[in-house]
């Protein structure tokens, strides 16, 4: 017995070492799942005629889960009451509409699902599966197609709606500001081109919308708009291309608010510049107003003196033609006394001013109680500018490399609006880098149309450097912090050397922008030369 139990011990040792090696590491679980899910029924099936129910149910092969439904879900008209879309969370193998408007007669309807639709387990979408009926006995089958492209930014944003309002007795161009478009469609995140599809034959008003709201209505404040000059007449073979672009905000003047003892917001939207207020009331004996801009929001700060001895006041904010009428009531707020902040500390750059800010208004400057030292104990000539908009003095000097300047402000350099002064000495150093530390550009403006705003950019479109054209094709960036930039040009066609935005009311498209090809990133003591190339 003993003598066959030993080579059955043995062979089952054997197994169990053998069967040890083949299972060291992780198990792999298999190829991963690449494939998207398959739909294995619609109820009505796809491209359905004379569509008469209120449900709509999309089956499918695996457990499926929708994401970014919101985004993503596009329904061609647009409906007023959004139809309920399940699983609205979770995973099951049959999506579901239910829809809750009012159908109209003889339409051709389109829900564009983008890639919303996606595996559970691995998350593989569905791409851009379009579920089609009609109520009526055709399907719709033109189209119109195109591309976006953003009127001052390098590249354009995403999810952009395209939408076509019908020309009938009932359009405006107000239209878009308060009703729905009758096809729309939408660019999503990963391309720039459009193909509004299932359209009947018509005249149409093509429009983009950057919309923020996800409403469909343009809202000038929030959202970009653009624009096809004059109407389309479908079928066509054209391609379109719209500009988004911001317009200017219209101006509204917003309920003003106390903010200090003797000091209260003005909140706007629009342009500030004409701007003005005054108090409509009895003014105390020897009234007198400062007004300046904060650098971040768009409000105006109304300074006044002395204090008002009623509770209440009425003000008028004018702009132009638009009048608005404010009642004030006073607030009791503790007084601020004089405080300086230095705008510029550490490393100043060549083209900038050392700049000295007041939390009050400056009344006059005193420059025998501030001096500038630099790093040889020389003294520095003291100049200064005043910005009364944002009430700065800046201090212009002649700045010399790896220098390095101290600026000593003694108590009473200051004075305010208040009679009041600066009462600590304060002192400030800034100091200036060798400029091989820097890199140069030279732009070549090559059959060039001046005059032209040319800027260095970052990858945002915000403008890091400017510099106008007028009366050379050359243009010199100098003393630039290495680092990538983007070089664009404005073409400033009405010379008044700002970019100019659309407005969609007045049919005015913006002011053409151009990018250069890429250039090279900066570098510290290298000069660029770049041959900014137009066609005609």
């Amino acid at each position: 017995m003993r003598l066959h139990l030993m080579p059955i011990l043995s062979f089952i040792f054997i197994a169990i070492t053998l069967s040890s090696c083949a299972n060291r590491g992780t198990p792999t679980g298999g190829e991963k799942d690449i494939a998207p899910p398959e739909i294995t029924q619609s109820l009505p099936e796809n491209f359905s005629t004379n569509f008469k129910g209120d449900e709509i149910v999309i089956r499918f092969n695996e457990y499926v889960k929708i994401k970014d439904l919101r985004k993503q879900l596009i329904i061609s008209p647009p409906m007023d009451t959004a139809p309920v879309v399940s699983p609205a969370s979770g995973a099951s193998k049959a999506i579901t509409i239910k829809i809750l408007d009012t159908l109209k007669a003889n339409t051709t309807y389109a829900f564009n699902f983008g890639e919303s639709i996606v595996d559970n387990n691995e998350g593989n979408p569905y791409p851009y599966y379009r579920y089609v009926f009609s109520t009526g006995s055709t399907i719709d089958s033109l189209s119109v197609k195109g591309y976006v492209e953003d009127a001052l930014l390098n590249e354009p944003d995403t999810f952009i709606s395209v939408m076509l309002y019908e020309k009938d007795s009932t359009y405006s161009d107000s239209i878009v500001y308060k009703e729905k478009p009758r096809y729309i469609t939408n660019t999503l995140d990963s391309v720039t081109t459009f193909s509004i599809d299932n359209i009947k034959a018509g005249t149409y008003k093509l429009i983009a919308l950057k919309d923020k709201n996800s409403n469909f209505l343009f809202n000038q404040k929030n959202d970009k708009i653009g624009f096809h000059k004059g109407f389309i007449t479908v079928p066509t073979d054209s391609t379109y291309k719209l500009k988004l672009f911001n317009e200017k905000v219209n101006f509204k003047a917003i309920k003003p608010i106390q903010d200090g003892e003797t000091r209260i917001i003005f909140p706007y939207e629009g342009d500030y510049k004409n701007m003005r207020i005054n108090v409509i009331d009895k003014k105390p004996e020897g009234f007198k107003t400062r007004i300046l801009k904060d650098r971040e929001t768009d409000s105006l700060y109304y300074w006044y003196k002395p204090k008002f001895e009623v509770d209440t006041t009425f003000f008028t904010v004018t702009n132009g033609k638009k009048i608005d009428t404010f009642k004030h009531r006073f607030r009791t707020i503790k007084g601020d006394s004089l405080k300086l902040k230095s705008l510029i500390n550490g490393v100043i750059r060549y083209e900038e001013d050392f700049a000295i800010e007041g939390n009050i208004p400056f009344s006059k400057i005193d420059t025998t109680k501030i001096s500038i030292i630099d790093k040889d104990s020389l003294r520095i000539p003291v100049k200064v500018k005043y910005d009364s908009i944002y009430n700065t003095y800046k201090f212009p000097i002649e700045k010399k490399e790896d220098q390095k300047y101290n600026f000593t402000i003694l108590p009473g350099a200051f004075t305010d609006f208040y009679d009041g002064i600066n009462k600590d000495t304060m002192s400030y150093s800034i100091r200036t880098k060798m400029k091989s530390e820097y890199g140069n550009i030279r732009v070549n403006l090559r059959n060039a149309k001046l005059p032209l705003i040319v800027q260095l950019v970052n990858a945002n479109g915000e403008v890091l450097h400017e510099l106008y054209a007028k009366d050379s094709p050359i243009v010199d960036f100098t003393n630039l912090v290495p680092k990538k930039y983007d070089l664009r040009v404005i073409l400033d066609t009405n010379g008044n050397r700002e970019y100019d935005t659309g407005n969609f009311l007045l049919g005015i498209q913006p002011e053409r922008v151009i990018y250069s090809e890429p250039i090279e990133e900066v570098r510290a003591s290298f000069d660029w030369i770049i041959d900014f190339k137009f066609s005609d």
